[in-house]
C-alpha cells in the first residue's frame, strides 16, 4: 500500500516530461496570484525534486532531500520572505528614510537578511531585489547599509519588475531608472509601469559598456509594447552617460525626459523631499527629446557650451598616426569607400574597424556579402587581431588554436554580422537589422559592403541618379540619428588610366555609377588604390570631408601584410608617409 508518490500526488503537472528539468505552474500558490499563468515550479523530473521561485515551496518525492540540497540542485540562491521577515531596524529605515512602505516592499518581494558580500564582509545585513522573470527569480540584487552591492553570479540580466511591466495593460509610459529604490519610489506614488536598469550607471570614462546593457537583450517585448518611454536617471556624471546611451538605443523618438527638480539628485529623492505627487510630475511632466523638426537653441545650450569650451570634437582615431591627420571617424556620419577592384577596400575597412574596437570600445554590425560564408570573413578578422596567419603559410607562424579561441571570443563580442535569410537584401531590411544591433549591442560603427550586392528597390518611374540620391539620405539620416558611423562600399563604374604611366589612376566618387550624388550625399569619401598590383604599398587617398574638425583632403600611405592581412605604417625615412593629394 502506499507506494512511491508522483508529482501528481502533489498535485505537479509535470505534461508528460520524463527527464530532465522543467518549469511548473505552482499548486501551492498559482491560485492566489493574479498572474496564476506563470509557471514559477522549477521542477527536476530526474531527481524527483521542485522548488517554486515565488512562494519558496519545495519538496521531493523520495523525502531523501533536505531543503538545502533541493535548493542546490534547482540553483536558487535567494528565497522569499515578507516584511515581517525584516529586521525591524531594516523597515522603519526604508520606511521612514527611504519612504517606500511596507505595501511596496512586499509587492516586489524585497527582503532583508544577511548574505556574502565579499570575503571581506562575508556576513552583513542586505536589503535584496529579486529580479523575476517569466515568473522566475533570475537574479537578485543585494544591497549592504554601506552601500556595497553584489548581484547573483551569472544570472541573467534583465530590467528590474520584468513581468509587472510587460504584462501592463494601462497607458502609462514604461519609466526607466537607475536604481531600484528609485522603482520602487514610482510604484510608491501609484506608477506600476517603472523599472530600473541592473548595473546602474557605467563609469563616465568609459569607452566600451560590456555588459551593462545587456538587460535590453531581452527588452524587446517591453519597448514594443510602450509607445513611450520615460527616462529619470541620476543628474550626476555617470547618470548623464547612461540617459544618453539609452536615448541612442531605444531611439529619441520613443523617449521623453525626466525633468528632476534642482535640489534632487533622483526620484527617491523627489519623494522623500517632495512627496508622491512630485514624483507623478516627473512622468506627467516629461518632455521629448529633439528627434526631427525644429528645435530650440535652448534645447542644445549644453553642447554649445562644451563646443565653446573644448572646440569642434575630432573624430576617434582610426589607428594610423599618418591617416589621422587627413580622416577620423566620427559618429553620426557616412563615409563611401571606393577604388580599383582588388585594391584592398575590404580589408581596410576590416583593420580600420579591429582599430576602433580596440583603442575606441566600438562594436560594429557589418553587411558583407562577397566575404560570406561569414567563417570565412572572421578568419581574416583573426588574423588581424591575432596578427598571424589564419592557414598555414611560409613566412609566418600560424595562430595557435587557443589563439584562435581567444580571438573568436574577441570577435564575437565586437562584430556582429547582418545576413538576412528570408528578407530581401534591401538598404531598408539592412538598416531595420543595424538598428537592432545599435539596441542590442550598442554598434557604433555599421559597414555595407558593397553596395551592388544589395537588392535594390527602386520605384516605378524612378530613375538611378534618383535612387541613389533617396538611398543614401536615408543611410546618412539612420547614422545621424542612431549615433552611429556608416561606411559604404561602392565600385566605380569606369576606371581612368593615365595616359603617362599607362596605369589606372586612383578613382574618384565621380566614377561610380549614379555620379554626383556619390559625393554630394557623403560627409567623407575615400579611395583606397594600390598602384602597383604586387607591391604592398597601399594610398588612402581622402577626396572628401564635409566638416574640417573631422580631417582634411590628402593621401596617407600604408603597407599591406599578405599573410596576416593587416597594415602597418611605413618606416620614415624609407617609404614616404603622407603626401598632399590633387583630390
Amino acid at each position: 500500500m502506499g507506494g512511491k508518490k508522483s508529482f501528481d500526488d502533489y498535485g505537479i503537472d509535470t505534461e508528460g516530461v520524463l527527464d530532465g528539468e522543467m518549469k511548473a505552474k505552482c499548486p501551492q500558490c498559482a491560485d492566489e496570484r493574479k498572474k496564476y499563468w506563470l509557471k514559477t515550479l522549477s521542477v527536476n523530473v530526474s531527481e524527483g525534486v521542485w522548488f517554486c521561485h515565488h512562494c519558496g515551496w519545495s519538496g521531493s518525492l523520495g523525502g531523501k532531500f533536505t531543503k538545502a540540497q533541493i535548493r542546490k540542485i534547482i540553483k536558487p540562491s535567494w528565497l522569499p520572505g515578507t516584511t515581517a521577515d525584516m529586521p525591524p531596524k531594516v523597515l522603519t529605515w526604508l520606511v521612514m528614510e527611504r519612504k517606500i512602505s511596507s505595501d511596496a516592499l512586499s509587492a516586489n518581494h524585497i527582503t532583508a537578511r544577511k548574505a556574502w558580500m565579499s570575503p571581506e564582509h562575508p556576513d552583513v545585513m542586505t536589503i535584496q531585489f529579486p529580479y523575476y522573470k517569466d515568473g522566475e527569480v533570475v537574479n537578485v540584487k543585494y544591497r549592504s547599509g554601506d552601500k556595497l552591492f553584489r548581484q547573483e553570479k551569472n544570472a541573467e540580466k534583465c530590467l528590474y519588475r520584468y513581468d509587472d511591466i510587460v504584462h501592463y495593460n494601462g497607458d502609462d509610459p514604461l519609466v526607466i531608472c537607475e536604481g531600484e529604490f528609485d522603482a520602487l519610489t514610482f510604484c510608491e506614488a501609484g506608477i506600476q509601469t517603472a523599472t530600473s536598469v541592473p548595473d546602474g550607471a557605467p563609469d563616465e570614462s568609459a569607452k566600451k559598456f560590456k555588459t551593462k546593457f545587456d538587460f535590453l537583450k531581452s527588452a524587446g517585448p517591453i519597448l514594443e509594447k510602450y509607445k513611450q518611454v520615460v527616462l529619470c536617471v541620476d543628474t550626476d556624471g555617470p547618470g548623464k552617460l547612461l540617459e544618453q546611451e539609452l536615448v541612442r538605443r531605444i531611439g529619441p523618438e520613443q523617449c521623453l525626459k525626466a525633468q528632476m527638480p534642482k535640489d534632487c539628485k533622483d526620484a527617491n529623492d523627489v519623494l522623500r523631499k517632495h512627496g508622491v505627487a512630485a514624483v507623478r510630475r516627473l512622468m506627467t511632466e516629461a518632455k521629448p527629446y529633439p528627434v526631427s523638426g525644429i528645435i530650440s537653441a535652448e534645447s542644445v545650450r549644453s553642447e554649445l557650451e562644451s563646443m565653446y569650451d573644448n572646440g569642434l570634437e575630432r573624430g576617434a582615431s582610426t589607428g594610423w598616426s599618418c591617416v589621422d591627420p587627413y580622416f577620423t571617424v566620427k559618429v553620426g556620419e557616412m563615409t563611401i569607400v571606393t577604388g580599383i577592384p582588388g585594391s584592398g577596400k575590404s580589408n581596410f575597412l576590416d583593420a580600420m574597424a579591429i582599430n576602433l574596437a580596440q583603442s575606441q570600445g566600438w562594436t560594429f554590425a557589418v553587411f558583407s556579402p562577397e566575404n560570406w560564408p561569414v567563417q570565412r570573413h572572421i578568419s581574416t578578422l583573426l588574423e588581424k587581431y591575432i596578427g598571424k596567419p589564419f592557414r598555414n603559410r611560409q613566412n609566418f607562424p600560424r595562430m595557435s588554436k587557443d589563439e584562435m579561441y581567444t580571438g573568436l571570443k574577441w570577435v564575437n563580442e565586437n562584430f556582429h554580422f547582418i545576413i538576412p535569410r528570408e528578407e530581401s537584401m534591401s538598404v531598408e531590411t539592412i538598416l531595420k537589422k543595424a538598428r537592432a544591433t545599435v539596441l542590442r549591442h550598442g554598434v557604433r560603427g555599421v559597414i555595407i559592403d558593397p553596395w551592388n550586392e544589395i537588392e535594390h528597390d527602386v520605384k516605378a518611374g524612378e530613375r538611378e541618379d534618383q535612387y541613389i540620391s533617396r538611398s543614401l539620405s536615408s543611410i546618412r539620416r539612420f547614422a545621424r540619428f542612431n549615433g552611429v558611423h556608416v561606411f559604404v562600399v561602392a565600385h566605380p563604374r569606369t576606371l581612368i588610366k593615365d595616359k603617362d604611366t599607362g596605369k589606372y589612376k586612383p578613382p574618384t566618387m565621380y566614377e561610380i555609377s549614379g555620379g554626383a550624388n556619390w559625393r554630394n550625399k557623403a560627409d567623407n569619401g575615400i579611395c583606397v588604390h594600390r598602384p602597383e598590383v604586387n607591391s604592398p604599398a597601399v594610398e588612402i587617398h581622402v577626396q572628401k570631408i564635409r566638416f574640417r574638425e573631422v580631417g582634411r583632403l590628402g593621401t596617407a600611405r600604408l603597407n599591406f601584410c599578405a599573410d596576416t592581412s593587416g597594415y602597418t605604417e611605413p618606416t620614415p625615412g624609407i617609404v614616404p608617409g603622407i603626401n598632399e593629394s590633387p583630390f
